[in-house]
């Protein structure tokens, strides 16, 4: 069933002002580039400042492959309509390479839930929200920046026009302005223009997949996860309920050539469950593995996946983006009302410290856990057997639901060191064998009849 339009009353984003402060004489300019959750959320930002947003999408009608989980707190904090919400997931399971699986259902909170949305619904959704805001929508690829000579000279933004949201026209056009968000992607136009450095990048494929009644109903409040060598070396496959349908997909950087044969051992793993099933799209998309070397150049600012906010081990982006886009709007309209200009420096301080403060400890984090345990399947095999202890689930979901780094208790986190350890030496020993009989059924693939 497609989601509602909504129209709501325009949401309070809170800037820092000061009384002594002399206005600029004219509103400050903007350029986002990208219309996801990043780009959307500064429009709107920067627009419930009083600055001229203009937020470019090349693809309004498009769709980026996504597993399309978010955290519960983001509904009330970017006060996204419960009716935008395909799935409720209440029960969430994670399968060892030996299909071993951890039910993560004992640990959620009574009430608790995990939103699954549609990344066309959310973004589409966002984006009118930010027009509402005040933004001006400007449906065109943006071709390249003509950077400034001196400080108060402006950027140009030169961009190929489509009329809302189809092909490029061959109507070029410029728009002049004072600072530009860089959220137009992985593959960052903005970030090549200012020379933001470059980084390795994951590459996400996914097919959505009707399924008949009785297997869809399966999967009406459930979530799956399968990690090893034959679904991804290096991240994990999933299946996640929809609004009519599943999202079976998986991801890699070390082997994007075999995305293909990835996905389909995700789908055998999967199984019966989705058997029957009728592929209604394909998708494919690069989504970082690192942030940036720079995020901030001059007056250019990156957030979402430009910016390269994903964690590694969960994948996760959509808070992410909308949060750093939110953050960038606030600190440039902040600096503005202030000073009459943006800076780099003012952009750092606002925007980039900020982030850290908040974010930096958790990436690094699950940075650590992707390298502990998805380096071969003894180590997938570890993780999962420490997925199904309940400490570690409970934190796990306090940590994920509200977006923080939940301390945990002293003889907790010492009972689960002594369990990882013994775990990581028992499975290494399991995951070898697993591996072994996984090559054994490759040779005997190859073989004659």
């Amino acid at each position: 069933m497609a989601a509602a339009c909504h129209y709501p009353a325009r949401l309070v984003i809170s800037c820092s002002s000061s009384s002594t402060s002399a206005p600029p004489r004219r509103p400050l300019r903007v350029a986002v580039v990208g219309g996801g959750p990043a780009g959307a959320s500064a429009a709107e930002a920067l627009a419930s400042a009083g600055a001229q947003a203009f937020l470019l999408e090349r693809n309004p009608a498009g769709a980026k492959p996504c597993g399309g989980a978010i955290p519960l707190c983001m509904l009330d904090e970017f006060a996204i309509p419960r009716d935008l919400v395909d799935r409720r997931v209440t029960r969430m399971r994670v399968l060892s390479p030996s299909n071993l699986a951890a039910d993560f259902s004992r640990a959620l909170p009574p009430g608790a839930h995990i939103p699954m949305l549609r990344r066309e619904v959310l973004d589409s959704f966002l984006r009118r929200r930010a027009a509402y805001a005040g933004a001006t929508l400007v449906p065109g690829l943006v071709t390249s920046l003509s950077l400034p000579v001196d400080p108060s000279d402006p950027y140009l933004v030169h961009y190929i026009s489509s009329d809302s949201g189809g092909p490029p026209s061959s109507s070029r056009s410029v728009l002049e302005v004072d600072a530009v968000v860089g959220a137009d992607g992985a593959n960052s136009r903005v970030a090549r223009e200012v020379g933001a450095g470059d980084y390795s990048t994951a590459i996400a494929f996914q097919e959505r997949i009707r399924l008949p009644g009785e297997a869809m109903a399966y999967y009406d409040d459930l979530a799956e996860m399968y990690v090893g060598g034959d679904v991804s070396p290096d991240f994990y496959g999933w299946v996640f309920p929809k609004c009519d349908h599943v999202a079976v997909g998986t991801g890699t950087v070390a082997a994007k050539p075999e995305i293909k044969k990835l996905q389909s051992g995700i789908r055998a793993r999967a199984g019966g469950k989705i058997a029957g099933g009728r592929v209604i799209k394909v998708e494919a998309h690069p989504i970082p593995e690192h942030p940036r070397p720079r995020r901030v150049v001059g007056r250019v600012a990156l957030v979402g996946d430009a910016a390269g906010y994903v964690t590694r081990c969960s994948g996760e982006g959509i808070y992410f983006a909308a949060k750093s886009g939110r953050l960038c709007g606030q600190a440039m309209a902040d600096e503005w009302k202030l000073t009459g200009a943006v800076t780099e420096a003012g952009i750092r301080a606002g925007y980039l410290r900020r982030w850290d403060d908040e974010f930096l400890l958790t990436f690094r984090f699950l940075d650590l856990l992707q390298r502990v345990f998805y380096g071969g399947n003894a180590g997938r095999e570890a993780l999962v057997e420490m997925c199904a202890d309940e400490y570690v689930q409970r934190r796990t979901f306090e940590s994920y639901l509200h977006k923080r780094m939940v301390p945990g208790s002293p003889w907790g986190d010492l009972r689960l060191l002594w369990r990882t350890a013994a775990t990581m030496v028992r499975c290494g020993v399991l995951g070898k064998e697993v591996e072994r009989l996984r090559r054994l059924e490759q040779q005997a693939q190859v073989l004659p009849h």
